[in-house]
């Protein structure tokens, strides 16, 4: 701010010395405040005026120039040089700060959309995807499917070997749940130790292998700072229904399904409209 305020200040000097040359006293200003506009301080261009003033006016008492208004082709030419350098080099300043500010919404957008302990979209998006595909199948009839994942005896674990170990638990559980869903699924946090899936374009059976999928990787799930450590989920599944008019009458039949799936002896899979799926018993953490 201080070398712009003397940038100023010299083009103030400038005006009387070029005998107040209209064309390129006019150029000098213009450019000079137009640098002071750019920097997006406020007020700067109103701070600059006196120092411009105070050496424009002292300049002229000291050499009392005469007035040449008008300008010679020579000074002509100069003058346009400077008006094009000057606007070549502040396009190329906002070509670049136009693309480092499209760059960084591109990454601001991209934290929004995803959690950052898991890897998994956030909640906001997942719900945004979910809306959509209960939309189209309102409109289109398109089938989706959604899954509420929640891991068995998590607070246990949280209890017995500490957060830090609960949030490597939900680390690799996301990583699973990333690695077994599709590439047009949307695999997301619910929030605590509960993931949600949105399987677009799916029936009940297709959802189901899914979610069999997820169930049995992490069912071989093991941390490798805790072997010992056995994991199993419950999963909930939910296709969508004329009857769920809302995405929370979608996530409550699917939270519906997921609390089946505990009370039927954790570690399984349940909808509403298919008998759950057992699995080999697994021992569970004390």
């Amino acid at each position: 701010m201080r070398n712009l305020l003397i940038d100023s200040a010299i083009v103030g000097m400038w005006v009387p010395l070029t005998h107040f040359n209209l064309l390129p006293s006019v150029v000098l200003i213009t450019v000079t405040t137009y640098d002071k506009f750019s920097t997006g301080v406020r007020r700067l261009w109103l701070h600059s005026l006196p120092g411009m003033l105070g050496t424009g006016v002292l300049t002229t008492l000291l050499l009392r120039p005469e007035p040449r208004l008008e300008s010679s082709l020579l000074v002509v030419c100069f003058s346009l040089t400077v008006i094009i350098v000057h606007s070549m080099a502040v396009s190329v300043a906002s070509y670049r700060l136009i693309r480092t500010v499209a760059r960084q919404n591109r990454q601001l957008e991209e934290m929004r959309r995803t959690d950052a302990q898991t890897g998994l979209v956030a909640r906001s998006h997942w719900q945004e995807q979910a809306s959509h595909h209960l939309e189209r199948f309102h409109t289109h009839g398109e089938p989706a499917c959604l899954l509420m994942i929640d891991i068995d005896h998590f607070k246990p674990i949280n209890d017995v070997h500490g957060h830090t170990v609960g949030d490597e638990v939900i680390r690799a559980v996301g990583q699973v749940i990333r690695e077994c869903v599709r590439a047009h699924d949307h695999a997301g946090r619910y929030g605590g130790d509960e993931f949600a899936v949105v399987c677009g374009n799916a029936h009940a059976p297709q959802a189901r292998a899914i979610a069999e999928r997820i169930r049995e990787r992490i069912a071989t799930l093991r941390l490798r700072e805790r072997p010992e450590l056995h994991l199993t989920c419950s999963i909930g599944l939910a296709e969508t229904q004329r009857s769920q008019l809302t995405l929370r009458d979608w996530i409550n039949d699917a939270d519906t399904a997921l609390y089946r799936a505990k009370h039927q002896g954790h570690n399984r899979v349940a909808g509403p409209a298919a008998a759950p799926s057992a699995a080999p018993a697994v021992p569970q953490p004390t």
